[in-house]
């Protein structure tokens, strides 16, 4: 029997909210580019430190940053996470013209 209680979650007579896919996806994207698929997820580490892969330097904790792995390795896209890297955002963005 169904509870006479109303939900707290969405009060009554409140518009739809749609669905934030970012949010409900962690923030995962996927894109293509000249160096393959990747699954890119932007991310702020809380304790450790990261060496970005493009440009060498520490990407220090608390620091929003870009976290991309390969999305086309055999075995579809969450077979590649024991290759992702943690990247600045700019070198991120940057890394077509290292290629």
């Amino acid at each position: 029997m169904p509870s006479k209680r109303r939900s707290s979650k969405r009060p009554y007579g409140a518009e739809h909210r749609p669905l934030d896919l970012d949010r409900a996806t962690g923030g995962r994207l996927t894109e293509s580019a000249s160096d393959g698929e990747w699954v890119v997820q932007h991310v702020r580490s809380s304790e450790k430190t990261y060496v970005c892969p493009a440009c060498r330097q520490d990407v220090p904790p608390a620091t929003a940053h870009v976290v991309a792995w390969r999305s086309d390795v055999i075995g579809g896209p969450d077979a590649g996470l024991e290759q992702r890297r943690h990247w600045h955002t700019s070198c991120w963005r940057r890394r077509e013209n290292l290629h």
